[in-house]
């Protein structure tokens, strides 16, 4: 959980916030979706590998998706720092320039580029409460 606010230098390096460092010695890096990077710990990547690998191969959207998210997959250890590398690939991908946002979201991390995420939370602000309200539909249970 939480919101951090951090910059990339031109090498490609990033600070990852301490609460996000610990226990954890290497993060697996990818492409995620909304034109973010998703981080996961080494444990959260083999269980995201286990679910991807029971999709059936020969349906055409579990190829382009795994192609994808496999491709652009890379494994990054912490410097004395606490800053891991991303590579050019997934800068340019996430459009990381210099200001970033680093957020938890449940089982994962995602780095946004601070004005693309300013303006997902802005395109999405007005819509949360039907967000919800169709996520928990017919569900009796309340946040």
């Amino acid at each position: 959980m939480g919101e951090y606010h951090h910059n990339i230098d031109e090498k490609g390096r990033i600070v990852i916030p301490g609460k996000f460092r610990e226990d954890n010695t290497k993060l697996i890096v990818t492409r995620g979706l909304e034109k973010c990077l998703y981080l996961y710990t080494e444990s959260e990547w083999n269980k995201i590998v286990e679910k991807l690998n029971k999709l059936p191969f020969t349906k055409k959207d579990a190829r382009t998706f795994m192609r994808s998210f496999f491709a652009g997959a890379t494994a990054c250890d912490f410097d004395r720092s606490g800053r891991i590398n991303i590579t050019s690939p997934l800068v340019s991908y996430a459009g990381l320039t210099k200001e970033c946002v680093i957020i938890g979201v449940n089982d994962r991390i995602e780095i946004w580029d601070e004005t693309l995420y300013n303006a997902f939370l802005d395109d999405n602000a007005s819509k949360l409460e039907e967000i919800a309200e169709n996520l928990f539909e017919g569900n009796h249970e309340t946040l």
